[in-house]
């Protein structure tokens, strides 16, 4: 789930078959109805992962489901109860994520269309829109206009030029 950005019921109803779906993608079934199925690419961590997973039960079916679990909220509630932590659900893993891409720079109709949204990122904005401009500060930070600086070009002395009228 902090993967990919899935719901419990998607990652519940995920199937090994759409796993080795072409062009490195990985088919979310629809928990509501047959046509609120997605697409997300699988990148690096959520593909190890399933490989992982595969490499565990390799003799499994396409059929099956590759999360044998269907909730792991008594683990949650444990792993955060003994260190003093905060509650912390399935839908925070899903949190977990979108925040993850929004801070690496992922625009937020690209994660709200990963996350299955279908109101073109209006939600995303209100709840992950304060993250963009936490990166607009720290990026900000970053700005120089030193002419030492590697990344400003020095302009050409243009003291000479003469702008004619009407230009």
């Amino acid at each position: 789930m902090a993967y990919s950005g899935c719901r419990l019921g998607e990652v519940s109803a995920l199937r090994w078959k759409p796993v080795n779906s072409p062009g490195n993608r990985l088919a979310v079934p629809g928990t509501k109805t047959e046509s609120s199925c997605r697409v997300i690419p699988m990148y690096g961590p959520l593909r190890d992962l399933l490989l992982a997973l595969r490499r565990e039960n390799p003799t499994a079916r396409l059929d099956y489901n590759i999360v044998k679990h269907a909730s792991a909220s008594k683990c949650l509630a444990t792993a955060c109860r003994k260190p003093g932590f905060p509650r912390f659900t399935h839908h925070g893993l899903r949190h977990f994520f979108a925040t993850a891409c929004v801070e690496s720079g992922v625009d937020i109709p690209t994660v709200s269309r990963w996350l299955g949204h279908k109101d073109g990122g209006a939600l995303a904005m209100r709840v992950y829109g304060h993250l963009r401009e936490a990166h607009s500060d720290a990026m900000v930070a970053q700005v120089s206009f030193s002419t030492k600086d590697a990344k400003i070009v020095p302009m050409p002395d243009i003291s000479g030029f003469h702008q004619s009228s009407g230009t």
